[in-house]
């Protein structure tokens, strides 16, 4: 991204603005080997910018972009052999980027890909809880049992024969019919884990769209556009959907007590204190017999 040479200038610690433009006027900052002048712009990451024939150091700049991931292309680099398309191919960068969030090859929507790891990291780990809001297309109509069942969380069997449990998410239905249109809000996004419990539940994905990453939306982008964020995006991509309202997970059930063979007497419990218990008309000990009045008062 191109911006004024004084302002990057300043950016590098050469000094403030109002100096940097008089090292502007003085003919003593290059571009790629040109002389600029003062309005002239350059990009840190793409252009050699010198003064006094010293390249210019640049403390590493962060880097936010929402794309609009299309059907059918990666969302990682893929094989050498393999001539589909990425993600990469859409953007002008050639530094490494963090994905905070892939999407399969048939899935497309919003994808946020930047060079700031601990934010791609807690954008994705499911411990920080972050949201992902999702369109899904399904087969069939599922019941309220069904969806039950899908927010409550659905075991995975993996093909070596390990196996996990879903974690509690958000489904509601906002059209139904032959094919239901589903909202999903999840927490975590395992390997084509939406495609993966929609089948086992008898509906299988006919499309899915990412539509959110926290609060952030894809606004006005189409399938291949993107878009570098602002201080407001980065904002709404930190916090979660306030839709988010997951089932509780089942409790897991503690097992029963052992019932007692028949014809097995039943053992009093031992009581509380070692004392004996005090019989009927006997007194405490200690205590002497209260005296009778005698007749007739005093």
């Amino acid at each position: 991204m191109k911006e004024r040479l004084q302002k990057l200038m300043a950016q590098a610690n050469l000094g403030s603005r109002r100096a940097c433009e008089d090292l502007i006027r003085q003919g003593r900052v290059r571009v790629n080997g040109k002389v600029i002048h003062l309005g002239d712009q350059a990009d840190p990451r793409a252009d050699i910018i010198e003064v006094d024939g010293e390249k210019l150091a640049f403390p590493e700049q962060k880097l936010y972009i929402a794309f609009n991931k299309p059907k059918y292309v990666l969302s990682d680099d893929g094989h050498k052999d393999d001539n589909r398309k990425t993600v990469r191919d859409f953007l002008p960068y050639s530094e490494h980027l963090f994905s905070a969030g892939r999407l399969d090859i048939d899935s497309e929507g919003l994808m946020v890909l930047t060079n700031d790891g601990e934010l791609a990291n807690r954008l994705t780990h499911p411990r920080f809880r972050h949201t992902k809001t999702y369109k899904v297309v399904v087969v069939g109509l599922p019941s309220p049992e069904t969806l039950e069942k899908w927010q409550r969380g659905v075991t995975i069997i993996e093909e070596d024969g390990s196996s996990y449990r879903t974690a509690p998410c958000s489904v509601t239905i906002t059209d139904g019919g032959k094919e239901t249109t589903l909202r999903v809000i999840m927490t975590e996004g395992k390997k084509r884990q939406i495609r993966r419990v929609a089948a086992q539940l008898g509906h299988p994905v006919l499309s899915l769209i990412r539509t959110q990453i926290g609060k952030l939306g894809l606004g006005s982008l189409r399938p291949g556009e993107w878009r570098e964020l602002e201080a407001k995006d980065l904002a709404a991509l930190k916090t979660p959907s306030s839709d988010f309202a997951p089932a509780k997970a089942p409790r897991s059930r503690r097992p029963a007590a052992a019932k007692k063979p028949a014809g097995v007497p039943h053992k009093p419990s031992a009581p509380s204190s070692s004392k004996e218990p005090r019989r009927g008309g006997s007194r405490p000990p200690g205590r002497r017999p209260r005296r009778s009045e005698p007749k007739g008062g005093r």
